[in-house]
């Protein structure tokens, strides 16, 4: 039975959200659900772990350009799935637990295949997908649906774990660990593999005719009028200052182990809370975009994320007050995660033409995506020369500087967007700005 327009048109988009957050379960997830058993079961410190992230972001810093005119070059089926399935290797090396050295390869290795091949080809999908009047839906579902399946499979892992440790945890040996860790890795590559596969056989080659003229276009040349355009320079620092929020909250499952003093599991499920606030948080302020104006969001986004910044920043959130915890926690991921739903989704009132999408991405993102240089190690260093409550509140101050830097750079785009309403056409594959 032939399917209908409307049921491919959302097939796409599902299969894009099962890509979009599967690709990064091994780099990103794992570490963040289960921080405290990441770095005891690889011997690493917060700073040895954050190396290992900034090593993946100079490779990526490279990947973000070249992998950006690569998406306006070629469908991004072929791109995805590849993508999937080479980044699901690493994982499977991963799950020999290797030397801080290998694991720092891997780490580069990733880089290379969820950004190059990934990551243009991700948005673009997206942004075709959403058309003129949807890009708000679009990004909210993509996001909102990573962060379903982020959430989900934590929890399977989370599980997983949970079922292979003895019963009596706070007193499992390392080795113990390691073979619980080590079948959650092997789960979430597998399942990276299975994803590629069903991308590669079932997602549509979207956008054909745009795709095929952007391979005869010169890369330097698509690069030079994306750099003209003024709403990329504040979406960088826009990218840049949400970013950081989103690598701080890394963190949440460490700050209920260290200071809130949670056992490893229930660490692990306030790291699923999270993931699972990520739904319900993108989808609603996406929805919203679309009935107002993305900009103005993405200031209510960067005020309320300063707020949750400051409520961990004053070190009130301590032993004792679980619940203090979780509302501040909800807090900050509100804030991080409407601004995750909005960077991307407000490309046509900064008037980004969709021929430039995949460019504008990498050109925005070798800016934007810094902090997986940077802010890992900050992290690392702070909270491993002053363990606890303090360390944590250090960080959640350098949250709080960027956030107000977020908030200067989207009150400079906002007005920017607002002289700048004239439609452009997003079916046609012109290139021009």
């Amino acid at each position: 039975m032939k399917r209908s327009k409307h049921n491919v048109s959302y097939y796409q988009i599902l299969l894009l959200i099962l890509a979009g957050e599967s690709v990064f379960i091994l780099p990103f997830v794992l570490a963040r659900i289960f921080r405290p058993t990441f770095l005891d079961v690889f011997e690493l410190t917060n700073l040895q772990l954050g190396s290992c992230f900034s090593i993946y972001g100079i490779v990526a810093l490279i990947s973000y350009v070249y992998g950006g005119t690569l998406a306006d070059k070629f469908a991004p089926r072929k791109l995805i799935s590849i993508s999937l399935i080479l980044t699901a290797f690493g994982g499977l090396l991963m799950a020999t637990f290797p030397s801080n050295l290998m694991l720092k390869i891997i780490y580069g290795y990733w880089g290379f295949t969820t950004v190059f091949l990934f990551w243009g080809a991700m948005i673009k999908g997206t942004r075709v997908w959403g058309g003129v009047m949807q890009q708000g839906k679009a990004f909210g579902l993509l996001e909102g649906g990573r962060g379903f399946v982020a959430a989900s499979i934590g929890a399977v892992g989370v599980f997983i774990f949970s079922i292979i440790l003895p019963d009596n945890i706070e007193n499992t040996s390392l080795i113990d660990r390691k073979e619980a860790f080590r079948y959650v890795i092997l789960f979430t590559s597998i399942l990276a593999i299975l994803v590629g596969g069903l991308v590669f056989l079932f997602m549509e080659d979207q956008n054909r005719s745009s795709s095929k003229q952007n391979s005869d276009t010169y890369s330097i040349s698509n690069i030079q009028k994306v750099i003209k355009i003024e709403s990329v320079w504040w979406l960088m620092l826009i990218v840049l200052a949400a970013y950081v929020g989103y690598k701080i909250t890394d963190i949440f499952s460490l700050y209920a182990s260290e200071v809130m003093l949670f056992n490893e599991v229930e660490a692990a499920q306030v790291g699923t809370f999270q993931l699972y606030l990520r739904p319900v948080i993108c989808i609603s302020i996406g929805l919203l975009a679309d009935r107002t104006r993305g900009a103005t969001w993405m200031i209510n986004g960067f005020v309320i994320m300063l707020v949750g910044a400051l409520l961990f920043a004053s070190g009130l959130v301590k032993s004792g007050a679980s619940l203090f915890f979780i509302l501040s926690l909800i807090t900050t991921t509100t804030g991080v995660y409407a601004l995750r739903t909005l960077y991307f989704a407000v490309f046509q009132e900064g008037y980004i033409p969709l021929g430039l999408t995949g460019t504008a991405v990498g050109v925005i993102s070798v800016v934007g995506y810094t902090p997986d240089i940077f802010i890992g190690p900050i992290m690392g260093y702070l909270l491993d020369e002053s363990p606890g409550l303090y360390g944590h509140q250090q960080v959640f101050m350098v949250l709080s500087v960027f956030s107000i830097l977020g908030v200067f750079a989207a009150i400079k785009f906002s007005p920017r967007t607002c002289s700048m309403r004239r439609a452009f056409e997003f079916s046609s594959p012109s290139v021009s700005a």
